[in-house]
């Protein structure tokens, strides 16, 4: 008797609320990015502007205190469900899952390159393709164990940098120490400037160039954002694997929890952080600096079980985001495109032009077109244009493109 065949799933196989929540975690990306298009990519990371006032700086904080950090949050743990439905789906299949799994990473990884070297410094695709192969680690773990795995894989950054913040405490009356802390601040603003040099003015090979100093960047920072992405991916497995997510009417109490336990506690969280230290000046390394980011890490963990709960309770008055959370890879792609054509040198020069507070309501119209682009391109097509290439790449066979009854 032959095998069956693992390929992609079928549009009527999915679950419909998987991609309420990635067209809404696409929303929140958004949100969060545009201040990375607009200016450096750098002084986005920071936390709030010190420099900004007045609606610009209300703007700052309320992406830094409610989106920043939430959505690649919820995005990782979309990201392991997915994880668990391949895995899952393999073995009801019984075809081996790794060769699969080894070509969706890959290229995933490919994706991720492309993106990170000839479009935009921010990409997290490349992250999370050299992250999920830490995955297979744990696809034959027991699902009660996922939860208390995830948690110690992402409370771990948090303890790395709460143990630097103790030695740096320590350390604060010695001269040599606070020149490196003054050289870290010195390399931190120069890399700031040569961003805005080369995304601002430069042409687009010197973009590209600076683009690949980023990623260099980026990979080394995986050192304190890597165990959240896997703690993330962890969990995600767990909601799939534990058919939380299959059938949230089941588990009422947990998703209530969620709501009115976890988001409040989260936003407590994320309120001491603030309060702590609003902007993580990268100049400093001290006990306040490193609870501050500790307990603004745990606020972003609670506060993205939050959103996922409340999204779930609303799944149907939100099924209009589904489309786009469907080729939700597109389109993270699409707004890249879009925003460095739009804001870069080489596209139309509005660098820095656009102030911070209006920089939500174009975040906000352009989610918008993108909704509606993707309602229109899936009466016509199955899959998104970037996830039938990844698709056709991991399983090793084109699914059609087309939809049958699409009109020419």
């Amino acid at each position: 008797m032959n095998t069956p065949r693992l390929s992609p799933v079928a549009p009527a196989e999915r679950i419909v609320l998987l991609d309420v929540l990635r067209g809404f975690a696409l929303l929140g990306i958004l949100l969060m990015n545009i201040e990375g298009f607009v200016g450096p990519l750098n002084s986005a990371l920071t936390g709030v502007d010190p420099a900004l006032s007045g609606a610009d700086r209300i703007a700052d904080a309320l992406v830094y205190f409610f989106v920043q950090g939430k959505f690649y949050t919820l995005f990782s743990l979309l990201f392991g469900m997915g994880f668990a439905v391949m895995s899952g789906r393999a073995e009801q299949a019984r075809r081996p899952f790794v060769p699969v799994y080894l070509r969706r990473s890959l290229g995933l990884a490919v994706i991720g390159l492309v993106h990170a070297l000839l479009i935009w410094s921010g990409d997290i695709l490349l992250s999370y393709a050299l992250l999920s192969l830490l995955l297979l680690a744990f696809a034959e773990a027991p699902t009660r164990w996922l939860p208390a795995l995830a948690l110690v894989v992402y409370l771990f950054a948090s303890c790395w940098v709460l143990l630097f913040g103790a030695v740096g405490t320590l350390m604060q009356h010695d001269a040599a120490f606070q020149q490196q802390l003054a050289q870290v601040g010195t390399q931190w603003q120069q890399a700031v400037e040569a961003q805005r040099q080369a995304f601002g003015a430069g042409s687009y090979v010197q973009a590209t160039l600076q683009r690949v100093h980023d990623l260099g960047e980026s990979m080394s920072g995986l050192l304190v954002n890597g165990p959240t992405m896997l703690g993330m991916f962890l969990l995600g497995a767990w909601f799939l694997r534990s058919g939380v997510i299959a059938a949230p009417e089941r588990h009422a109490r947990l998703f209530a929890w969620l709501r009115w336990g976890a988001l409040p506690l989260g936003i407590a969280c994320m309120a001491a952080s603030y309060a702590i230290s609003p902007w993580m000046d990268p100049a400093r390394l001290d006990m306040a600096a490193a609870a501050g980011w500790a307990l603004g890490s745990v606020a972003n963990l609670l506060m993205c079980l939050g959103y996922l709960a409340w999204v779930t309770r609303a799944a149907h008055a939100l099924r209009w985001l589904a489309p786009a959370g469907r080729m939700a890879l597109s389109n993270y792609l699409l707004q890249s495109l879009v925003c460095t054509l739009l804001f870069y040198g080489y596209g139309a020069g509005l660098f820095e032009r656009l102030p911070r507070a209006w920089q939500l309501p174009f975040a906000l119209a352009l989610f918008a077109a993108q909704v509606l682009l993707s309602r229109a391109w899936l009466r016509a097509f199955r899959f998104g244009p970037v996830e039938w290439l990844w698709r056709g790449f991991t399983y090793l066979q084109w699914p059609p493109l087309r939809r049958r009854n699409a009109v020419a």
